[in-house]
This record gives structure tokens, sequence and C-alpha cells, in this order.
């Protein structure tokens, strides 16, 4: 998870599942290569030719979103952090949306996909800007800069995760503790160290009643787990204490990081965070 803080003066990072404001400037991130950055930072940013929202510049408000690209080239990723004033936004939340690819030819000036629509594999929020003009370049986010999630979690150690829930269950959990549930991995608790997906989950829960529960886990011994029909998907426990799902597409849904713990004991709540 690559993260910052929010003290850029003047340009506000609106959270990922808000709809953006007409007319506003927002902080916008989009992952690259370094070579590739110099040439915008010297050239301006290009639109593409087409993509999923057609022509246009494609941004995310995510950060973690961002880092991930290009996906071919992970050891050679920057992102470049912008503001961009979005003029009259569309939302696109719905493959086949009859202004998916023309939203432009109806007045506006920016498309935005929210998260967990179904537009995009990651289920992450997207957004597209017809005009470069409306595209200032801030600066350029070298990995090193970044609180990067360590490739493994280290047998034994301590790591802040993230548990996604209703306002009412995170006051029940506080109160009593985490209980096991059943998922891809088979029994456990099932965290993150992306507060981002952390934010979205349980979907059937309305954004406005959403908590994340901020805790501290002592991962024990720790498995990972990085294909569906791993040997050990669902058995880890008897050896281990910990599975661990990295970044990758087709074991966990959105493509993010995931972890299992099996004792609840493992977890304590620090805190619990709420999006304005």
């Amino acid at each position: 998870m690559w993260t910052e803080s929010d003290v850029y003066p003047g340009v506000p990072c609106l959270q990922s599942n808000t709809e953006p404001v007409n007319g506003t400037v927002y902080r916008m991130y989009h992952g690259t290569t370094e070579r590739a950055a110099e040439q915008i930072k010297v050239s301006g940013f290009q639109p593409s030719q087409d993509g999923m929202l057609g022509r246009g510049v494609y941004l995310s408000r995510d950060l973690n979103k961002a880092s991930r690209y290009p996906l071919d080239k992970p050891h050679e990723r920057v992102v470049i952090r912008v503001k961009v004033n979005v003029g009259k936004v569309k939302k696109i939340d719905k493959q086949y949306h009859p202004l998916q690819k023309t939203w432009h030819d109806h007045g506006y000036d920016t498309a935005w996909c929210p998260p967990n629509c179904g537009m995009v594999p990651s289920d992450l929020e997207e957004d597209c800007v017809w005009d470069p003009k409306r595209i200032t370049i801030i600066d350029v986010i070298p990995p090193s800069l970044q609180n990067a999630l360590p490739a493994v979690p280290v047998e034994g150690k301590n790591y802040t995760m993230f548990y996604g829930t209703s306002k009412e269950d995170a006051e029940k959990i506080k109160a009593h503790g985490f209980c096991q549930s059943n998922g891809i991995l088979g029994r456990g608790v099932y965290l993150s160290r992306d507060i981002e997906k952390a934010f979205n989950v349980p979907v059937h829960v309305p954004v406005h009643q959403r908590s994340v529960l901020r805790v501290k886990v002592n991962v024990g011994k720790v498995k990972k787990i990085d294909y569906k029909g791993h040997p050990l998907q669902k058995t880890w426990h008897h050896e281990y204490d910990t599975a661990w799902c990295p970044l990758v597409y087709g074991l966990v849904r959105r493509g993010l990081e995931q972890d299992c713990v099996w004792d609840p004991k493992r977890i304590t709540v620090i805190d619990v965070i709420r999006r304005n």
C-alpha cells in the first residue's frame, strides 16, 4: 500500500468513493515508468486514443491503484501526482453505459468510475480527463518515498492492518473482540494492510454507515497463498498462524492484499476510522 499525508496545500484529496463536484480541483495520480514521467513533465500528458472510457488521460484518486501501473514493469514504476480541474463530470457506473465512450460529446470534461461498480477489474476508482490542459503536475513520487507493503510479512512481527465493517459491528468488535468467519482462505479473521480495500467492504453496507477498525496484529508464522487451488488454501492453520494473499489478480476479487488470521487473540484494536 502506498500512502501519503494530506498536507499538500490547497489541493483536496477527495476520498475515492465520493463523487467529484463539478468545477472543483482535486489531487489525482497517474502510474507510469520513470522514463515516461520525464517525458510527461516536459511535454505534458498525451490522451490515450481509446480505453474503457474512450479517449482521454486516465488517472485515479486512489494512490494505491496508480502505484500498480504499468502492470508489466513493476521495477520501473513511479507515480505522477497532479491537480485536476474536473470541469463537468459524468459518472459512468456500469458496463455499456450509454455514454461510456461518448461522454465528451455530451458536454462533459471528466468521466468518473466509482469503486465497486463493475467497470474496473480491480474495483478501484478511475477518472478520465478529456483535455490534458486541465491537469497540472505537482511532482513525481518514487517508490522510495512511499510506505510500500513488505513483499512478504515477516514471521512474528507486528503489523497495522484494517478491517471494514458497519459502525454498529465495529462497536461490538471493540467490546467483545473478533470472531472467525469463513472465506476463500477458510476459517479466520479477514483483514488487509490496504486501508482502501477495508473502506470498500462490506459492499452491502451503505458507504455512510461503514467504519474501519485499525488493528495491530502479531502475524506469527505466515503462509503465502498466491493462487486458487493452493494445496494449503484452507488448511494452512494446521501449521501457520496467518495466511497472506499478495497483490495478485485471480485469488482475491479486487486484486488487493489480504490476510487471514486464525486466532483472534493475535489482533488488538487500535481505533476506529470513519470517513466524513
